[in-house]
């Protein structure tokens, strides 16, 4: 069975990478390079691809920054930091990217009807503290109409499913489940200030140490700070 996996480079990608090659998959990854802030996660998603040992990795390349509208597409607009888990789940974050999962899985439904996919994987979680509109259960039942109404495939009834195997863990589980599947966390990104080395204070940052804490264990990542 062949599928799309969205690889971001993070934890959460990363997972869902694991967890389709445990699902007996034949994975073929896509990252975006969206001119994000945060350019350094494609660095671990190609390592990360690499070591899955998957049939190809496709970067794709476009640049959101033309619009901005996020802190991770216009660097006039600061990235929160040191953020309470409480004071993240009361709006939709600056971090937010318009439409960027609709874009996204845009892409990988057009990559995955090319080459005769039957899923696409996405690590969306709608129990993460930033809620996000494109992160919710209605927002991939939508969505997975299109993949059967905008194709061809979906139209003479081999629809695309959409896969989304994080959807209502939370972050301590996601960890949990990475750990019993082998995902190397040492490889991961989550980091979105942009620089080499994790900054520990911006939400994504945040919400891994505190989940690894919770759990009693290391992340494996450093840090500029804690």
């Amino acid at each position: 069975m062949k599928a799309v996996i969205l690889l971001s480079g993070g934890l959460d990608s990363s997972t869902v990478l694991y967890q389709a090659l445990a699902d007996g998959c034949e994975c073929y990854t896509i990252s975006f390079d969206y001119q994000q802030r945060h350019k350094r996660e494609l660095r671990s998603a190609l390592a990360i691809a690499k070591t899955a040992g998957v049939v190809q990795n496709q970067i794709v390349t476009f640049d959101l920054r033309q619009w901005g509208g996020s802190a991770l597409t216009d660097d006039t607009i600061d990235l929160p930091q040191m953020r309470s888990l409480e004071e993240m789940s009361q709006n939709i974050p600056v971090t937010y990217v318009p439409a960027r999962n609709t874009i996204f899985l845009s892409f990988a439904l057009a990559y995955a009807e090319t080459i005769t996919a039957e899923r696409v994987y996405i690590g969306i979680n709608a129990l993460d503290y930033s809620g996000y509109p494109d992160c919710r259960p209605d927002y991939i039942q939508a969505m997975q109409e299109v993949f059967r109404l905008g194709t061809k495939q979906g139209r003479e009834g081999k629809t695309i499913n959409i896969v989304a195997p994080l959807l209502h863990l939370k972050k301590t589980e996601i960890i949990q489940l990475g750990n019993k599947l082998g995902v190397p966390w040492e490889l991961t990104w989550s980091c979105y200030a942009g620089d080499d080395v994790a900054c520990g204070v911006c939400d994504a940052c945040q919400l891994r140490l505190a989940a690894f804490a919770e759990l009693g264990l290391q992340d494996p990542l450093a840090y500029s700070q804690k």
